[in-house]
């Protein structure tokens, strides 16, 4: 059984790790030309029930633990006004622990054998042979053909369309990310303004979200509902972006104004609530690929991971029916990723309501958070 997996994200590497423990070899393509060819991103809250569990299958929870950054689990909620509405310190019992998420994927990583991942193999199409093999083209011209085809590849996935015609759509909310760098002595102000974990700022359609980092950095996810492609067609500044912000508190204009990084714009899109397909002999879908939602859950890179865990065990234990593998990892899969979904969208119109943040302070758990980008 030869199982190709296109994607080397947290969900491809997950399932890639999960057969590796259990003795079955898969190759993973990925169009980045190595490791660290590109920023992986920030903080992520790993879940128990699913980040965690996948990590347990991989057999790699020991190592995960002293990635765990502690007291990232703190959360402030402010409205504009830079009037505290929530505030939760990081006790050290939660259940969802901060990580970064280029921490995570090199965890992931060192675990695989050698040449596991190809690099730099950028994959431009694929296609059915019939009896469940596919062939995939890479940039170079070169193809190779495969018994299992899994799509990691994220939002533009080159391989959901071999099961399903749906294209994510614009969420009506776009990010522009910056940086501030050593807060604790550059920005002592902002440092104390966000405390030692998630910190979101909301109003009526904008908000300002941001995470204290281990290196003792902040990422700022500064949020605008505006038409989709409004954000990308500016020549953006700190000071340019914070007037967009007039009427809130000095302070939380000044975590935009002060930027030491490149802003960067990142509209939101997301695949439909429910998305599903009909099962397609020899191929499947693990993460953004599949379910791709705004990041308003923060279920995105626990369901890529459970995602890859589950499917790479429905294969070990498949006894080498492939069919009855992807039916038993799609049945459960469709139904955990549109609870996911759908959360996702409410939270998201609840976040920017007129009213914000009065409405998500009256259905916050306790473990609200945004899947960091």
């Amino acid at each position: 059984m030869k199982i190709t997996v296109i994607g080397a994200g947290l969900g491809g590497l997950t399932l890639a790790a999960v057969l590796n423990r259990n003795g079955v070899e898969a190759t993973v393509l990925d169009l980045d030309a190595s490791a660290a060819a590109r920023s992986q991103g920030g903080m992520l809250d790993i879940h128990e029930e699913t980040g965690q569990a996948a990590l347990r299958a991989a057999g790699l929870n020991e190592e995960f633990l002293p990635l765990i950054h502690r007291g990232g689990e703190a959360m402030r909620v402010l409205d504009r006004h830079a009037v505290v509405r929530l505030s939760e310190e990081d006790d050290g019992h939660g259940a969802r622990p901060e990580v970064e998420r280029g921490a995570l994927r090199d965890l992931l990583l060192s675990s695989l054998p050698e040449g596991t991942v190809r690099w730099g193999a950028k994959v431009v199409s694929a296609r059915s042979l019939g009896d469940g093999r596919h062939e995939v083209t890479l940039a170079d011209g070169s193809t190779l053909e495969t018994d299992v085809l899994v799509g990691a590849d994220g939002a533009w996935s080159r391989i959901r369309p071999l099961v399903s015609a749906e294209v994510p759509a614009y969420t009506g909310i776009s990010f522009v990310e910056l940086d501030l760098l050593d807060v604790a002595t550059r920005h002592p102000e902002s440092a104390a303004l966000i405390g030692g974990g998630m910190f979101m700022a909301l109003g009526p359609g904008k908000g300002i979200l941001a995470h204290r980092e281990p290196d003792g950095s902040v990422h700022v996810y500064v949020a605008l509902q505006v038409p989709e492609g409004w954000v990308s067609s500016l020549d953006l500044s700190g000071a340019q972006l914070a007037r967009e912000f007039a009427g809130w508190a000095p302070e939380l204009k000044a975590l935009i104004e002060s930027a030491d990084t490149e802003l960067v714009p990142r509209p939101i899109h997301a695949l439909p609530v429910g998305h599903e397909w009909a099962r397609v002999p020899g191929v499947t879908l693990v993460g953004d690929a599949a379910h791709l939602m705004s990041p308003f859950a923060g279920e995105g890179a626990n369901l890529a991971m459970i995602d890859g865990a589950e499917l790479a065990l429905a294969l070990v234990e498949s006894g080498g029916d492939v069919e009855a593998a992807l039916a038993r990892y799609e049945k459960a899969l469709f139904p955990r990723s549109e609870e996911a979904a759908r959360g996702s969208a409410e939270n998201l119109v609840t976040s920017f309501a007129e009213d914000a943040p009065d409405r998500l302070l009256t259905v916050f758990d306790g473990h609200y958070c945004a899947d960091q980008y």
